[in-house]
């Protein structure tokens, strides 16, 4: 069965590719393997989607660490400005919070992708549900589908493929098999975004769902400053969730219960308090700490000293043993996956000519915030308006 232009994956990146193709005059069948499309894109809008982040261009790419330069020209021409603009063009109002993440204002997701899934069907985009990618003999692909087994023949193809986290979703990252049988070069699998192993005490349970607010989290190169949430398991929460690179490499998590008073500060006041008061009261009135941080110091610290230097020092430098981040299916994204020296500028893979790649199984990684959907978005966009201006038969890739 020929096929003018295939996306396979229904999530933001593949949407979005879809969307560039139908704009290019391409008719455009999208296969997704669940029985709905863009399942994650719902689950995460649940606590409110968070579509981008408004802030200056160059800390918005520096969130993309070394990727950055590959990434750069596709966040350029789509990035927080442009996400917003193509929100309000759906119909969704749109509000930025104090730390500058940009939401709807109905807070989830379903509204927007219903708006996005009705234009895209009037534009014409053939969906194709529980269609399943099995095998690929480029330029042939193989699906089981409820009619039973299919196979495509398409003048160009975009894939976007999900990663490997949250497989119940749809992002279980089989099609690295594939990929791999056909030549191309994988980079493997790692959890992004993920929460902290922490074997606990019997003493921490009464903290468990404890936030730590005002508190500033290091670990190797990495600092990151937001809030988390003590859990039966570990450490979880976006403030602990930039750090996984240094993390999951087994670097040491390092704690700053008070990031607004500098080492002298907390010693003077630790001073100034002296010693007739308990130890906990000391620590709530001099340094305002909540029972969650002061049980975290009791926990990984134990026996505390009484003198006011060293305790200062174990304050602004607490060190909490870990086990790792939590198993990859538990992590919110990943990394790991197509590496872009397997593609060129236009994301086409260089084994494949006619065959692009966007989205999370790119082999780059961000933290939560915004940043993970826009680099998705406009991954997808770049690929499809690429892939649109693909000749059949060309080995290079298509101009502009």
């Amino acid at each position: 069965m020929t096929c003018d232009a295939l996306v396979i994956g229904g999530g933001p990146a593949g949407l979005m590719a879809a969307e560039a193709l139908l704009a290019a005059g391409r008719k455009v069948l999208l296969a997704e393997a669940k029985p709905s499309l863009a399942r994650k894109f719902l689950m995460a809008g649940k606590s409110g989607l968070n579509l981008t982040k408004a802030e200056d261009a160059d800390a918005f790419l520096a969130a993309y660490g070394d990727r950055t330069p590959q990434l750069a020209p596709m966040l350029t021409d789509f990035g927080p400005d442009a996400v917003q603009a193509w929100a309000k063009d759906l119909g969704q109002p749109l509000f930025t919070g104090s730390t500058g993440r940009v939401f709807p204002t109905a807070m989830k997701a379903s509204p927007l992708l219903r708006a996005w899934l009705a234009r895209l069907t009037e534009q014409g985009l053939d969906i194709r549900t529980r269609w399943r990618w099995t095998g690929w003999q480029h330029p042939a692909f193989q699906f089981d589908t409820p009619d039973g087994p299919q196979a495509l023949t398409p003048q160009l193809t975009v894939l976007a493929l999900g990663g490997a986290s949250w497989a119940r979703l749809g992002s279980d990252g089989l099609w690295a098999d594939r990929l791999q049988t056909a030549g191309i070069p994988l980079a493997p699998f790692r959890p992004s975004n993920a929460g902290l192993q922490v074997a606990w005490s019997a003493h921490m349970t009464r903290h468990f769902g404890a936030p730590l607010k005002n508190v500033t989290f290091h670990a190797g190169p990495l600092t990151s400053r937001g809030e988390a949430v003590i859990s039966t398991r570990g450490v979880e929460g976006g403030g602990i969730y930039p750090l996984t690179p240094a993390l999951r490499d087994g670097a040491a998590l390092r704690l700053d219960l008070t990031p607004d008073l500098s080492l002298q500060q907390v010693t003077d006041r630790l001073t100034q308090a002296g010693s007739r008061q308990s130890l906990s009261n000391t620590l709530r009135k001099a340094l305002s700490l909540t029972p969650a941080a002061q049980a975290l110091l009791q926990e990984c610290a134990r026996p505390l000293p009484r003198e006011a230097a060293k305790l200062a020092q174990i304050i602004k430098t607490l060190t909490v043993p870990h086990a790792g981040v939590r198993p990859m299916d538990e992590a919110i994204s990943t990394a790991g996956g197509v590496p872009f020296a397997a593609l060129d500028t236009s994301l086409m893979l260089r084994n494949a000519p006619g065959v692009f790649c966007a989205g999370e199984m790119l082999d780059w990684e961000a933290p939560t915030g915004g940043y993970l959907l826009t680099a998705c978005m406009a991954t997808g966009l770049w690929a499809g308006r690429h892939a649109a201006r693909f000749t059949p038969g060309s080995t290079t890739s298509p101009a502009g």
